[in-house]
């Protein structure tokens, strides 16, 4: 049998991990390495945005680099413009769906295939986009289960809007306010969350096993 508790044990799991190791101070912050990229990265502001997003969306990495958070502060500072606000829609769209599409392909590889293939509920898509970690996961996921990667360009097209309002409203409000999507405590919640559902969802599947052979 296949147990939907695995990914997001693992999940926990390194995260904890990352956690503990920047506590003891073993591995710098990712906070404290992408300032320090920043400033090899002066005069290439859209180079060091899509790098950042790239490093969050990927699956596990971006547990350990605040990317929304540290992108978000960058906004803040540079007071975008209409203008500018566009082109930074598009450069965390196109970072985002690249992670998307690295996430989707380790998944495939990686992953562990289910023997029945579910299908893709826009809801479930929409539900996972709350937070790019969670889209990774999900995106690995969509992979393992060797679902079309047209699941990779719909996320592309709705990241389109989301990120729109994402810094339209960063631009407006407070970074104060923002960060509280990159608390390692939020991210420890929902991944708890989700641990527990998958754990209730297998032990129905195992209870519906054993009714079913009694």
């Amino acid at each position: 049998m296949k147990y939907s508790f695995v990914l997001p044990l693992s999940a926990l799991i390194a995260l904890t991990v990352l956690s503990a190791l920047v506590s003891y101070e073993v591995i710098p912050s990712g906070l404290e390495l992408l300032q320090s990229v920043e400033s090899s990265f002066k005069g290439y502001f859209y180079l060091l945005i899509l790098l950042i997003i790239l490093l969050e969306s990927i699956v596990y990495v971006g547990f350990y680099f605040p990317g929304q958070f540290f992108a978000v502060v960058l906004v803040v500072l540079s007071k975008p413009q209409p203008q500018d606000i566009l082109f930074l829609t598009l450069t965390m769209v196109v970072a985002a769906t690249i992670g998307s599409c690295v996430n989707y392909y380790l998944g495939k590889s990686f992953g562990e295939v289910k023997t029945t293939r579910p299908k893709l509920a826009l809801k479930n898509l929409l539900v996972a986009m709350i937070h790019i970690n969670s889209l990774a996961f999900f995106m690995f996921t969509q992979g393992a289960n060797q679902q079309s990667p047209k699941v990779v360009l719909w996320a592309g097209i709705l990241n389109l809007p989301y990120y729109l309002l994402l810094i339209w409203g960063t631009s407006v409000l407070s970074e104060q306010v923002m960060q509280v999507a990159e608390n390692t405590w939020f991210l420890a919640i929902a991944v708890g969350i989700w641990l527990a559902i998958a754990l209730f969802w297998d032990y129905n599947k195992c209870k519906s096993k054993v009714d079913a052979t009694d």
